[in-house]
């Protein structure tokens, strides 16, 4: 690509301006604290409760992988973070501003609103309507790219229309500057800009969701949400695409929530993973704690899942099947997600905590006396 005129320099720097979050957040500080918190969340689908009660926080500038089998919850936790799906309860916060709150939480914000108004409390009221805030404006600096490379791209919009859209939707007008935005962002992605006066159809699936990615940068994000990005592609393909989301959060110090199924995956590409079951985190921990000390009997049936490249232990692998009601006894005190060692969570109760604590100190022995 030839060297940025000058005009399209000062466009970029009013693109930047626009979409600048530290308007919106100027004493945010991501040493102290994470740049997305879901405190509590719930996404109920009439009787299915396909995300229950979930918390986790992501730190600035790493990969989060959220993990499970189909239908455990977590493309529904990414969708409602971004705000595709309404959120039933809890809070989610960006840069420390809440972005989204949930259909009951907002109810119980009005009845206490209503019992501040009736006892003549301004200065609860005043406070309630500052915590009732959504900063809907901060939606723009997380994008998603979805599962689906073909179902996610308008088979009628040309790749230029496709990735121009947000550009357009945040009032950007220019075309010679949209032309050169999105001729540089199917350069970072690997295509070419000649690419741009296609349509969907003549790519391969990886080169869609290429397009995808591209799509998702354009508005210069903070954060990417990932929702199984590889799964419908071939292998081969699979690395490629892992390797162009590893070299974007080094270059536009992205962060990430890579959803996926397959825990081979997760594990070379996020720093910490969390487990969902059944809409429920299970475990939560470093990428590297996580395999070394697999405590959940779910994250264990994951990861003897995992097939080797080595036809003897592949004969020999034993497989773990998790059923909970043979595997729990909570009669007597039900689960809570506990911190079983520091930074690692499980969702279990006293008893199973204790027994995953001398569990941990066993592999500890065992390793070092090998």
């Amino acid at each position: 690509m030839n060297e940025k005129s000058e005009k399209f320099v000062e466009k970029e720097n009013r693109l930047d301006t626009l979409l600048r979050v530290d308007n919106y957040t100027p004493d945010f500080d991501p040493e102290k604290e994470p740049i997305l918190r879901v405190e509590h969340l719930k996404q109920y689908f009439k009787s299915t409760k396909a995300v229950d009660d979930v918390s986790f926080t992501i730190k600035k500038g790493e990969v989060f992988g959220l993990v499970g089998e189909s239908g455990c919850g977590k493309t529904t936790t990414g969708r409602s973070i971004i705000g595709l799906y309404p959120i039933t309860d809890g809070d989610v916060y960006f840069r420390g501003k809440r972005i989204g709150m949930g259909v009951d939480a907002l109810k119980r914000w009005k009845a206490e609103f209503a019992e501040a108004k009736a006892a003549g409390d301004t200065a609860r009221m005043a406070q309630l309507k500052e915590d009732k805030v959504v900063h809907s404006d901060l939606m723009t600096k997380i994008q998603m790219i979805f599962q689906d490379p073909v179902g996610s791209l308008d088979p009628r919009m040309t790749v230029r229309e496709i990735i121009a859209e947000g550009l357009r939707i945040r009032g950007i007008r220019d075309k010679q500057f949209i032309d050169e935005r999105v001729a540089e962002v199917l350069e970072k992605v690997g295509l070419v800009p000649e690419h741009a006066e296609r349509y969907p159809h003549e790519f391969s699936g990886g080169q869609r969701q290429r397009i995808g990615i591209a799509r998702a940068i354009v508005l210069q994000p903070d954060m990417i949400i990932a929702d199984e990005p590889i799964s419908a592609l071939d292998v081969s393909i699979q690395a490629q695409v892992i390797n162009l989301m590893n070299d974007l959060r080094d270059e536009m110090g992205l962060t990430i929530m890579f959803i996926a199924h397959d825990l081979s995956v997760v594990k070379y590409f996020s720093d910490r993973i969390g487990v969902m079951y059944f809409g429920k985190m299970v475990e939560l921990a470093d990428s590297d704690e996580l395999f070394a000390h697999p405590l959940h009997p779910y994250t264990r049936s994951l990861l003897s899942a995992i097939p080797l490249p080595d036809p003897n232990y592949e004969k020999k692998r034993k497989r773990i099947t998790y059923v909970p009601a043979l595997t729990h006894d909570y009669s007597e005190e039900g689960p809570e997600f506990k911190e079983v060692i520091p930074g690692h969570f499980v969702y279990c109760n006293t008893a199973e905590c204790e027994k995953y604590r001398k569990e941990v100190a066993e592999m500890d022995a065992n390793a070092a006396s090998k």
